[in-house]
């Protein structure tokens, strides 16, 4: 019997791409088959019109399944939007047995407590991703099995949304009878996609800026250590760039593309270049330093912000792998050098080197997301699969890829 494909799909606000992937006998994945539609109906992240979403999502996996030559029926599906929240949580359990020997039973029951955590009644779990383990006070266990020892802790990584914004995008899907196998953070999926074992264990912060959100990740000790969203993108720098420029937001977003950059260029001031701000308009002088200031300034702030919030969580000091971009932002030029003055460590591009298949989707960092998903259903495809696609059952799946031992 043939082997069911895997299939990634990412509903973007900018764009929706499925990938369907094709297991090897070698435990890897290879690209088959590729969807791409630019996205209507999707804001911040979010479905804001369902309908639309619906055709543009047939539109992407008719694509795709022309290109495989194969039918789709199921979707690992990715998520994302400002609802979207990560925290680690402790779990602490006594050792009761008379020889004080950990047994499977006291690791299940300190996941157990770790995992009880308060969320508001609108919240759902996407995932709780377990860490490294506590015996005694020695850091750092992999696998407290056979173990000696009277007291248990464990960090768990707790992913949470809401549940009705997560369910609006499983309704889409479902609408066009297709499954759902299992519902991933974006953000997890394109740390999936691009970061090495090495990067993993030293700690480096994955950054996908797309054109909504800006989704990120910090993996350090081979294991999840924080997730963020924050609901600006791409989308936020061509309207801040509409609204200084007094251009229509079409013009805004093709000046960003020809003349942008994330650093104001020095050689550009005083430069000025004629333009048409509609079809129908008059040509007017635009001051190219005015506008590379103000795309500098929002990408900037969306970078402290993510500094920020990995400054309280103690790991800004941690990123020994540096900081790697992907999503569509990470084409800006001079981005890399934005983001190495605000973090002040090595940043680079993200590139996918986990699956192989179709070059002109591994070559480019908007994809990443969706590579990321495709890698994480073909590891899911050879575990039992689970009855709901919100409930916690990514722990054994993420927890195997980001850690060792």
């Amino acid at each position: 019997m043939a082997v069911a494909p895997v299939v990634g799909l990412e509903i973007g606000t900018s764009k929706i791409v499925a990938l369907v992937g094709e297991l090897r006998d070698d435990g890897g994945v290879m690209i088959t088959g590729m969807g791409e539609r630019p996205s209507t109906g999707v804001r911040k992240g979010e479905i804001v019109d369902a309908s639309a979403v619906e055709e543009c999502i047939r539109e992407a996996i008719v694509q795709a399944e022309t290109m495989a030559d194969v039918e789709i029926r199921s979707v690992y599906l990715g998520v994302t939007g400002s609802h979207i929240r990560g925290f680690t949580n402790h779990g602490v359990h006594p050792v009761v047995s008379a020889d004080r020997e950990i047994t499977q039973d006291d690791v299940d029951d300190v996941v157990k407590n770790a995992k009880s955590v308060n969320l508001p009644a609108e919240n759902s779990i996407l995932h709780a991703i377990r860490q490294h383990f506590i015996v005694d006070g020695q850091l750092g266990v992999t696998n407290p099995v056979g173990m000696l020892g009277a007291r248990l802790e464990v960090d768990v990584h707790v992913v949470h949304g809401n549940t009705n914004r997560i369910q609006n995008a499983v309704r889409a899907v479902k609408a066009l009878q297709l499954d759902v196998d299992a519902v991933v953070f974006n953000g997890l999926a394109a740390s999936l996609a691009v970061l090495t074992d090495e990067q993993k264990e030293t700690g480096t912060l994955v950054i996908d800026l797309g054109g909504g959100t800006t989704n990120y990740v910090v993996c350090a000790e081979g294991i999840i250590k924080h997730t963020g969203t924050i609901a600006v993108g791409g989308d936020h720098v061509s309207n801040d760039l509409a609204f200084g420029l007094k251009v229509p937001l079409g013009r805004a977003e093709s000046l960003k593309i020809e003349l942008g950059t994330a650093v104001v260029d020095p050689a550009s001031h005083g430069r000025e270049v004629s333009f048409k701000p509609s079809a129908s308009g008059f040509e007017r002088l635009l001051n190219i330093e005015q506008l590379q200031m103000i795309m500098a300034v929002r990408l900037e702030e969306t970078f402290e912000l993510i500094a920020d919030d990995i400054d309280q969580a103690g790991l800004l000091n941690y990123l020994g792998g540096g900081v790697v971009l992907c999503g569509g932002g990470a084409r800006t030029p001079r981005i890399a050098e934005l983001a190495t003055d605000i973090f002040g460590v090595p940043v680079s591009l993200g590139r996918t080197n986990c699956i192989n298949g179709i070059k002109a989707a591994l070559d480019h960092p908007e994809f990443a997301t969706a590579i990321g998903l495709t890698r994480f259903g073909s590891l899911q495809q050879r575990k039992p699969r689970t009855a709901s696609p919100l409930a916690e059952t990514f722990k054994s799946t993420i927890t195997g890829l980001f850690r060792r031992g």
